[in-house]
C-alpha cells in the first residue's frame, strides 16, 4: 500500500486497512505499529499520531473488522428475509464464511489480544451492534414461526455460542472425521443447529 494510497490525508484507515492485511497473511504475531507503518510507506514514527500504542491500533482494527461481520450478516439476513428462506441458517453459514475467509481476523476479534475493552468505545459500539443484530434475527424467526417463543437474549446468545464454536472448530480442524466424512460444511452446520433446537 504506497503512500499514494491515502494522498486524501486518511492515514489512520490506511494503517487499519494495513492491519487487516497483515493479520490475514501473518497473524496476531506479525501485527505491530512498525510493521503497518512499512507496509503503509510511512515512517515508524507516523501510527503514533492516530494510535498511541499496538493497543489502540487493535481495538481499531478489531472494531472495522467487526463493521465487515455486521455487514456480512446484515447482507445475509435481508437476502433469507427477502425470500423466506431458513433465515437462522442463512445467518449462521455468512457467520462461518466469514470466519472461514479470514482466519487471522476472525481470531483477533475473539482473542482477548485486546485489553481493557471498555476503554475503546467505538468498539464496545460495534460489538453491542452484533449483538443487537442476533436479537432481531431471532426475534424475526419467532415472529414467523422459524423459532419457538423465549427469551430472545438467551436464543440470541444460544445462536451465537453455537455458530461460533462451530466456525472455530473447523478452522482448528478438531471435528472428528468420522462427523465430516461424505458431507458437505454447510450441511454439517444445517444439521447442527438443528441438534441444538434453534431450528
Amino acid at each position: 500500500m504506497p503512500s499514494s494510497a491515502y494522498h486524501h490525508g486518511n492515514l489512520k484507515q490506511a494503517l487499519i486497512a494495513a492491519g487487516l492485511e497483515i493479520l490475514s497473511e501473518q497473524g496476531l504475531e506479525g501485527l505491530s505499529l512498525r510493521n503497518v507503518a512499512r507496509r503503509v510507506g510511512v515512517s515508524h514514527a507516523a501510527p503514533y499520531n492516530h494510535f498511541p500504542d499496538k493497543q489502540a491500533l487493535l481495538a481499531a482494527i478489531s472494531s472495522a473488522a467487526h463493521e465487515q461481520l455486521n455487514r456480512a450478516l446484515s447482507n445475509a439476513f435481508e437476502r433469507a428475509r427477502r425470500s423466506s428462506t431458513d433465515v437462522v441458517f442463512a445467518i449462521s453459514w455468512a457467520y462461518v464464511q466469514f470466519a472461514l475467509g479470514d482466519p487471522g481476523r476472525f481470531k483477533l476479534m475473539f482473542s482477548g489480544a485486546l485489553e481493557e475493552e471498555l476503554a475503546h468505545p467505538d468498539y464496545v459500539a460495534i460489538t453491542q451492534k452484533n449483538l443487537s443484530l442476533f436479537r432481531e434475527v431471532i426475534a424475526f424467526c419467532q415472529g414467523i414461526d422459524q423459532l419457538p417463543e423465549g427469551r430472545v437474549e438467551s436464543l440470541a446468545v444460544r445462536l451465537w455460542s453455537l455458530v461460533h464454536g462451530f466456525a472455530h472448530l473447523i478452522l482448528e480442524d478438531q471435528f472428528p472425521k468420522e462427523f465430516t466424512r461424505g458431507r458437505s460444511l454447510k450441511d454439517l452446520l444445517r444439521d447442527t443447529i438443528r441438534a441444538g433446537s434453534l431450528a
